[in-house]
């Protein structure tokens, strides 16, 4: 499989951003309307269909989910570990590490999706619909927590009025309901779902700063070590615990090796903290996606 041609419409886009938004009109102005847009109305539509759209068998993918779940919470730990360790701690800025944690557990969907599709069909998309539905409401409490606990806001209040854990949450609860997007409005919610992803991604280029990156490189390298190579290998131990079958294994370990989110930057900006410096991080992850799939997927599969 061709990882990079996989990934090259997200680069692609986060480079378009970028260029538009430095030599022309186009300015900051703009984008940071467009970030507003993505953040309070595309992505939290995007994510209510990712979930609602595929019915979850919980019973069926409890191994799986188990799996999981706890590959999620082991990222989400080592990810806020970071300052605490010895070495890497004191190098660390806490502002920038509460704005960038949330780079080391998420995941972009879009990529996972197309990946479980082609590795694996129809089983392939339902085991990653089950997974995008029970780990995304975790990744989004994870990546708001230190955000909030930073800025010193209310947690919870925070969590309330968080539009993309409003969004996860609701639909994980209308999937369990049963409920379904009707037939007549699911070209409108997918072409919505396409423009979030399109201008989610054009505003990561249009915010992002590589001089953000070289005053932070330490963090840099453990945020995105935990992404894409830790967090392979965790997947692959969880695998084997829960004796998941072959199937299973795959989307497992394609779920882990995934590039971060591309929402990782709207939500960093919108809360207040270094855009730019996420803006950043979440290119680096895309093209080192077509380093982790392939060990994923090739060495560890």
């Amino acid at each position: 499989m061709n990882y990079a041609q996989l990934l090259f419409p997200d680069f692609s886009l986060i480079l378009c951003g970028y260029l538009v938004c430095r030599y022309t009109a186009l300015n900051r102005t703009v984008w940071e309307q467009v970030e507003s847009l993505v953040y309070y109305f595309l992505f939290p539509v995007l994510l209510f269909h990712s979930i609602v759209k595929s019915p979850l068998d919980l019973g069926a993918a409890s191994s799986l989910i188990g799996a999981g779940l706890l590959m999620g919470v082991t990222g989400i730990a080592l990810a806020y570990s970071l300052p605490h360790l010895p070495w890497i701690g004191p190098q660390i800025d806490r502002r920038d590490h509460a704005a960038s944690a949330q780079v080391a557990f998420r995941f972009n969907s879009f990529i996972a999706l197309a990946m479980a599709e082609r590795l694996a069909g129809a089983r392939g998309l339902l085991l990653i619909a089950v997974l995008i539905g029970v780990c995304v409401p975790l990744f989004n409490v994870g990546a708001v927590w230190p955000m909030a606990r930073h800025a010193q806001r209310g947690f919870l209040r925070e969590l309330v009025r968080n539009p993309l854990i409003v969004a996860t949450a609701s639909g994980l609860v209308a999937n369990l309901l049963g409920f379904r997007i009707p037939v007549w409005m699911e070209p409108t919610i997918t072409r919505i779902g396409a423009a979030s992803l399109a201008l989610g991604l054009m505003a990561a280029g249009a915010g992002m700063q590589f001089g953000s990156l070289a005053r932070a490189k330490t963090l840099a390298v453990s945020v995105l070590t935990i992404r894409h190579f830790i967090t392979p290998l965790v997947a692959f131990a969880y695998a084997r615990l829960f004796r998941l079958d072959p199937v299973q294994t795959t989307m497992l370990l394609t779920f882990a090796a995934m590039p971060t989110a591309s929402s990782c930057y709207v939500l960093a900006a919108r809360m207040g903290y270094n855009g730019a410096y996420v803006a950043g991080l979440v290119t680096l992850s895309t093209l080192l996606g077509m380093l982790s799939l392939p060990f994923a997927l090739g060495v560890l599969g």
